[in-house]
């Protein structure tokens, strides 16, 4: 039983990696499923009330380098509201159009149409919009990677 519920657990870990660059995976969702699994094999009394808030603390920390890094690469970049938008829906349809490739393609593309579409921006300008989401999506996937890590390296650590 015991390596079963490691098995699990590391499984749902190496899922929470994978969603940092498939975006369809709720990453964080799976990094608490492999808590919980450990807790309904072994027992959530190893895990303490001070586990769980800095856990929790860190899931909005996520969220919300997701959200800034986004806008932040995009805004840096001179792109408007309009390449935000069209960066994070080329985010979420990329994979599903051209697999593999569509994440990185995926935005930059959204925001390039959304700032020429919606903005009317030159060509120049939406390039480099669209060059900014690619650089808001790396730094998310790596910040969104390093607090990833610290949790499952704080969950290791107290159990």
């Amino acid at each position: 039983m015991e390596y079963i519920s490691w098995t699990l657990v590391i499984a749902s870990f190496i899922v929470a990696m994978v969603g940092l660059v498939y975006p369809i995976i709720p990453s964080v969702l799976f990094i608490f499923l492999g808590f919980i699994i450990h807790g309904l094999f072994h027992s959530f009394s190893e895990l303490p009330w001070w586990f769980w808030v800095i856990e929790v603390l860190f899931t909005l920390l996520l969220f919300g380098a997701d959200t800034l890094a986004n806008a932040f690469g995009v805004k840096r970049f001179g792109g408007s509201e309009a390449g935000i938008w069209g960066s994070t829906i080329g985010l979420l349809v990329g994979p599903f159009v051209i697999p593999f490739a569509g994440i990185l393609i995926g935005p930059f593309i959204g925001a390039v149409l959304a700032e020429l579409i919606f903005k009317r921006t030159s060509l120049k300008t939406a390039f480099k919009a669209g060059i900014g989401s690619l650089v808001g999506f790396l730094t998310s996937v790596f910040t969104k990677g390093v607090i990833q890590i610290i949790m499952i390296i704080i969950f290791v650590m107290v159990v």
